[in-house]
């Protein structure tokens, strides 16, 4: 390698080598391609067994030879140094990022590698050692490394370049799709089967092929009788509810073309494949459902969520607009009572707000079964821009509470969303001393959570009380020290009118708070104040000491034990 630097940039040398790669005897060359071909091209990176296996399998063997599996020395062997084994990994990946941007722009080298790809999966999967595999109990699948990968990726190679050998080795694995391992394996990588792998969920080989999206095997399996285009499978999906979820356009059309598919089949959740393609973003996939006389666009599922309130909520400004040119209702409430404009507020989808601000119909200050309008969803998450334009609205009370006593300035509060703060508290409805349902106000949610700069822009406002107990007795002060806020009760102690020995409902002072909690810095502030009694019992007759002693916080026992105030007899 260093000589054949001389004179060359990184491409040249990397031309060289696979050159090199290529002038060796013929099954160290075609070992070495094919190896590089895999990691440069599969869909994760490979673990050596995987590689390893990958690279023995005999295509248009229905045996798979354990004899042909390469070692790992001599495939680096046979790769000119241009491979490595991640050892803390136990992958195999190329020497360096840049082979890789090599490889991906001289495509030459390979013949056709996902067509490849998944003639070497499919024929793994359809090998008498496979097929041998139990589903119950769990196989022991040491023997079979590369199964995993080639059940979950096998058609993401065959969407992607299929070939006749590739589509006929398909056919034979789909036509006995039930039951199989591999079938779990994928199910299980998608996250849709938490079960045990004794009991296979139903998932044929066209709900398989629907669900990669390939267009050739569903024209294929859809021909043969024994299938039932509309079969509910795992979920009770459809293949075409598959296909629609991930996004398959041309499978949507092809299986659409069949009359007795039923374009609006819900499945166990009342989800059709309208709702799925609209969930993730299909606008094409949505376009081709809507043009179907049979399916309703605003159809909600088991929770009421409609195709227009799940693209809300994913933020999808194109499918809205596409469903709301249909007709549908732009303020339909889900079993929740929230709203399609609620769920685009809470998730920071300003664009999405816009567009359903715009409509006539829709309520901007409509609450939820909570009694939470958008307003408080964006305040809670901090979503300052959406609560400028709710604020922007007539409509919009910036005060109004949920059933909790809770405004949209306590959740900002709360939440330590200064920007929003600010915002709210310019408008003269908004009241900065509100009380909640529990008699804590903003001020005290911001230091119950450690918000020093939302507690200093609440205190810059007259009117607001820096000593308020709430219904319990707690004051702000009492909620910092509690937590260990350190700064806020720094900040409160410059306040005019804080009691610092205020004792709460059940007589337990700020002092006793932190001392319990093991909060030494609190502690160490509030001792240095003379005005605080340092063994003052609560109505149990415990003192900060023996809560601090009994949780065993020994700084927070030395703190008090040093202190001039406490007696032996305390102690």
């Amino acid at each position: 390698m260093n000589k054949m630097t001389d004179g060359l940039e990184l491409g040249g040398i990397y031309s060289a080598t696979t050159e090199r790669i290529k002038a060796q005897d013929g099954d160290q060359s075609a070992l070495g391609i094919a190896a590089l071909m895999w990691i440069s091209h599969a869909e994760r990176p490979l673990q050596v067994d995987e590689l390893c296996h990958a690279l023995a399998v005999e295509l248009g063997s229905t045996d798979f030879n354990a004899d042909n599996v390469p070692s790992m020395s001599t495939l680096i062997s046979c790769c000119q140094g241009l491979i490595t084994v991640d050892k803390e990994a136990s992958t195999v990946r190329l020497i360096h990022f840049t082979l890789q941007e090599y490889l991906s722009s001289h495509p030459d080298i390979f013949n056709r590698p996902h067509s490849v790809m998944a003639e070497i999966c499919l024929t793994y999967l359809n090998s008498r050692q496979v097929k041998a595999l139990s589903t119950a109990p769990s196989p022991d699948m040491e023997s079979t490394p590369f199964l995993q990968y080639c059940a979950v990726y096998w058609g993401v190679h065959a969407k992607r370049e299929l070939s006749e050998r590739a589509r006929s080795l398909a056919v034979e694995l789909l036509e006995d799709h039930y039951g199989q391992i591999s079938t779990i394996l994928l199910l299980a990588h998608a996250r849709l089967h938490l079960g045990d792998r004794e009991n296979c969920p139903p998932f044929s080989g066209l709900h398989c092929a629907s669900f990669f999206g390939i267009v050739e095997v569903v024209a294929t399996l859809i021909e043969v009788e024994c299938y039932d285009i509309n079969e509910e499978g795992f979920w009770g999906c459809t293949p075409l509810s598959w296909a629609a979820y991930n996004g398959h356009e041309e499978v949507v059309k092809i299986l659409l073309r069949r009359r007795e598919v039923n374009p609006d089949k819900a499945d166990d959740d009342g989800q059709t494949p309208l709702f799925f393609a609209a969930q993730n973003g299909h606008e094409g996939v949505v376009k081709t459902l809507l043009g179907q006389e049979e399916v309703n666009p605003d159809k909600p599922d088991r929770w009421g969520q409609t195709p227009l309130s799940i693209a809300a909520q994913n933020g999808y400004e194109g499918l809205l607009k596409i469903l709301l040119e249909r007709g549908v209702n732009p303020d339909k409430q889900d079993n929740d009572g929230r709203t399609p404009l609620l769920h685009a507020a809470w998730n920071r989808h300003e664009g999405v707000v816009k567009i359903l601000l715009g409509r006539e119909g829709v309520s901007p200050d409509k609450a939820d079964n909570g009694g939470r309008t958008p307003l408080l969803h964006a305040a809670w998450d901090g979503h300052e821009g959406v609560v400028r334009m709710l604020l922007g609205r007539e409509e919009v009370n910036p005060d109004k509470p949920d059933k909790y006593g809770r405004t949209p300035l306590s959740f900002a509060a709360c939440n330590g969303h200064e920007g929003v703060v600010e915002v709210l508290l310019g408008r003269k409805e908004v009241n900065p001393e509100k009380l909640d349902n529990f008699g804590q106000t903003p001020l005290s949610d911001a230091a119950w959570n450690g918000h020093e700069g939302v507690v200093k822009i609440l205190l810059g406002r007259g009117g607001v009380s820096p000593d308020r107990p709430d219904k319990f007795g707690r004051t702000p002060i009492s909620f910092a020290a509690c937590n260990g806020h350190d700064g806020v009760v720094k900040i409160l102690l410059g306040r005019e009118g804080v009691s610092l020995d205020k004792p709460d409902n059940d007589c337990q002072t700020p002092l006793l708070h932190a001392a319990r909690n093991g909060h030494e810095g609190v502690v160490k502030i509030l001792l240095g104040r003379g005005e605080v009694c340092p063994d003052k019992p609560d109505r149990y007759d415990r003192t900060p000491l023996q809560y601090a002693a009994q949780c065993g916080h020994d700084g927070v026992v030395a703190l008090l034990q040093s202190h001039k105030a406490v007696t032996p007899s305390t102690a």
